[in-house]
């Protein structure tokens, strides 16, 4: 599959588990695929970036050594997204990378992972913990701050203000997970 037929295939995704399933496979099949989805993704004004930001998320999920060679563009460019149907996708793309990075089980995304992805991460998940999103990738940003916290000193202390300001504001789910971010923030 060209770059090409990828976009077209792209423009006849629907939000379906199992069409989201099926592309994903092909981009799998197709490792040479990965860096035109996730140059798709980032093109927040063309109307298939948050198709690609689905599929790149099923992809990351069934092996997410495809994610990694293309680190660098995916980290800088996180700021840029702005449609929470492409916040999502990507905010759960940053919370499994970030698990594979604290695990206690050697991996390549701990070697592939630098302080700078790091941090772009950090500032990506608190951008959309404070902004004007939908619970999943606030929910995301909590796990992966509570876990890069670990690591930067002043991510916990944050993270803890952050939480306390907008409990009360906060929708039942996002008071849940709050509750639980804060109570391992103890």
């Amino acid at each position: 599959m060209t770059k090409e037929e990828l976009y077209k295939s792209l423009d006849y995704i629907n939000a379906t588990r199992k069409n989201r399933m099926e592309m994903a496979r092909i981009v799998l099949a197709n490792p040479d695929l990965v860096m035109p989805l996730m140059e798709f993704a980032f093109e927040v004004n063309n109307p298939v970036s948050s198709k690609a930001c689905w599929i790149l998320e099923y992809v990351a999920k069934e092996n997410l050594a495809n994610v990694l060679p293309f680190t660098d563009k995916f980290t800088h460019s996180l700021f840029s997204l702005k449609l929470d149907s492409s916040i999502r996708p990507m905010a759960k793309i940053c919370e499994m990378l970030i698990k594979a990075y604290f695990s206690k089980n050697e991996n390549e995304t701990q070697v592939v992972l630098t302080t700078k992805h790091l941090e772009q991460i950090a500032t990506s998940c608190f951008d959309w913990l404070i902004g004007d999103h939908k619970v999943a990738a606030k929910a995301y940003s909590m796990t992966s701050l509570l876990l890069l916290g670990r690591k930067f000193n002043w991510i916990h202390p944050e993270l803890k203000l952050v939480l306390e300001q907008n409990y009360a504001s906060g929708s039942a789910a996002y008071r849940a997970r709050a509750r639980i971010t804060l109570a391992k923030l103890k």
